[in-house]
């Protein structure tokens, strides 16, 4: 193994003051608000029915088995839970770890293959892209998926350019193992294989070669096998001991639809074959600007055949490829590529960013994304605008709009003073002001302002304060953020299951105990249920996540009445995914 040059005292410094502040723009606003659809409330209900039931082997959602993810975020979030009692915390610590991490390997990778400086400049170009601090600050699986392919690109790139480093090797395929049990799609890190190889057999400069070290090969695939047999082989053993139908049908769903027919069917999100190319020019930026000096420096690079820039581009267009071909596409499957990007851009984006071109279009940036949130602010604010009224209003924030939009003006406000005092001479620096302005006010400003209409804890609450402290709560096509934020005593009848049936169930249990009991149903569900519901009776409880809510009491229901079956599947109610 080449061993690195050792960093200087200002370049330690200059890396931990970059980390200390990824970890202000990333993690501000933790504990101050709880999660948000789509995903979020889905899989923290997940993690906190972990802790509750002791089950951490087969997570559940309400009384069903769950079975559309591999467990890994929701151990991660059950862990820290239990570590630090505060779902509000737990929930968003994975993504936040994973986050720094990327970071970190970014900026070591970087100083490995080329100097400190690099691998600093790489660091911050995916820190600052928009959809990487988006997607951070969230819950969702995809950031955590991004830390552990990161992380096996890590180990496979400094074995291959910087080897033989074999604890490095098995480290990488390890962490590719690691992200199957988190998203089947953690096998990608292992395309990186095939620029090696041609790498190597077209004899490129600077590509590990071994001879007699097979076994030691062969030690990688154990390696990347490990996690996942210990996790599926342990699930495969306890639903075959256990042969019930729920546990048979959570095995299939998991392993076979949910994996690689998920992949060849792909029957949700359906995008055209050129979906990636906006989120990788718009969602990237101000990273993307980069791409314009990039490609002849990369095309230099290539016919000089140095594989530092051939492995990590490679890797990511054979990746953006394999998302381009089934019909459905989402912007977060991307994530785990923009890492590297970022490190193929690394040894140029110095002088890049020195460039006038670049320096005068981020300053262009700034003053138009200040110009743009300082005029629908003030637009919104002292006009009469019926979409501003309606947003405000959707999110039971009347009284309050003059927060709201001000939030947007002073937002704004930075991005134009950012330009006015920096000028095109650092222009690159006022975009990166205004953007680290956006993110941490609308963290501290926002997350509060808009937390209990978006995560349902304002509607969950009204709905505990409606029934009565000691009543029972049962769930009618409820989301999961229902379930999570409900307050009390409740009763979920499915999930999956379709409304009508969902109906029936709630009103025989109604009827057992009908003055310690209530139902909390979804506008919709009441609809479909016609005239087996006294509308006149029912009590509004308010809207949350642009869905109506209503509580009923005995008397709402029409004793002995069914409601038809649902005229399409649409109605049915077995749809999970939020507005």
């Amino acid at each position: 193994m080449t061993p690195s040059n050792p960093l200087t005292a200002r370049e330690r410094r200059e890396f931990w003051l970059f980390m200390l502040f990824a970890l202000v723009v990333l993690g501000v606003g933790i504990g101050l608000r709880d999660p948000w659809p789509a995903d979020e409330p889905r899989f923290a209900l997940v993690a906190k029915q972990m802790v509750e039931s002791g089950d951490w082997l087969f997570p559940h959602r309400g009384r069903e088995l769950y079975s559309d993810k591999p467990p890994m975020l929701f151990w991660l979030q059950a862990s820290a839970y239990e570590l630090l009692r505060s779902w509000r915390v737990a929930f968003l610590l994975p993504s936040l770890l994973a986050g720094l991490l990327t970071l970190g390997l970014v900026w070591d990778l970087g100083r490995r293959l080329w100097n400190p400086r690099a691998g600093l400049y790489a660091a911050i170009g995916v820190l600052f892209a928009l959809q990487f601090t988006f997607q951070v600050k969230r819950a969702q699986i995809d950031p955590l998926v991004m830390g552990w392919i990161t992380l096996a690109n890590w180990g496979l790139l400094l074995h291959f350019l910087r080897g033989p480093d074999w604890r490095a090797y098995w480290l990488g395929c390890f962490a590719a193992g690691l992200g199957v049990i988190t998203k089947g799609v953690g096998i990608l890190a292992l395309l990186m294989f095939v620029p090696y190889l041609f790498a190597r057999v077209r004899g490129w400069d600077g590509v590990v070669r071994t001879s007699g070290a097979g076994l030691r090969w062969l030690g990688g695939a154990l390696a990347f096998l490990a996690p996942i047999l210990a996790w599926g082989g342990t699930v495969l053993l306890v639903a075959k001991s256990s042969a019930t139908p729920e546990y048979t049908a959570y095995v299939n769903d998991l392993f076979f639809r949910q994996t690689a027919g998920r992949y060849a069917g792909s029957w949700s999100h359906p995008q055209p074959f050129w979906y990636y190319l906006p989120v990788v020019t718009f969602q990237w930026l101000p990273l993307s600007l980069a791409y314009v000096g990039a490609v002849p420096r990369w095309s230099r690079d290539l016919r000089a055949r140095d594989a530092r820039v051939l492995l990590p581009l490679g890797w990511a267009l054979m990746t953006v490829l394999f998302f381009s071909i089934p019909t459905g596409k989402r912007e977060v499957y991307l994530m785990p590529v923009l890492p590297m990007v970022a490190l193929a851009l690394a040894p140029h984006l110095a002088q890049i960013v020195a460039a006038r071109w670049l320096r005068v279009s981020a300053l262009v940036f700034a003053i138009v994304a200040g110009a743009g949130l300082v005029g629908l602010g003030a637009w919104a604010l002292l006009g009469d605008s019926p979409s501003a009224n309606d947003f405000l209003r959707r999110h039971e924030l009347e009284e309050l709009g003059h927060v709201v939009w001000g939030m947007f003006i002073a937002i704004g406000a930075v991005f134009l003073l950012a330009a006015a005092g920096l000028r095109a001479r650092r222009g690159v620096h006022a975009l990166l002001a205004g953007i680290a302005s956006l993110w941490l006010v609308w963290s501290v400003c926002a997350y509060p302002l808009f937390n209990d209409s978006s995560s349902a804890a304002g509607i969950m609450r009204r709905a505990r304060e409606m029934a009565g402290a000691d009543s029972e709560i049962g769930l009618v096509a409820w989301k999961e953020q229902n379930l999570l934020m409900a307050q009390g005593p409740v009763r979920d009848f499915g999930f999956r299951e379709r409304w009508d049936r969902q109906y029936v169930e709630a009103a025989q249990w109604l009827a057992e105990s009908p003055a310690r009991r209530r139902i909390f149903i979804l506008d919709q569900a009441m609809d479909a249920a016609g005239a087996c519901v006294d509308r006149a009776k029912a009590q509004r409880v308010g809207q949350s996540n642009r869905r109506e809510w209503f509580l009923l009491g005995a008397d709402a229901l029409v004793r002995g009445c069914v409601p038809p079956p649902p005229a399409s599947p649409a109605a049915a109610g077995t749809d999970d995914a939020d507005p």
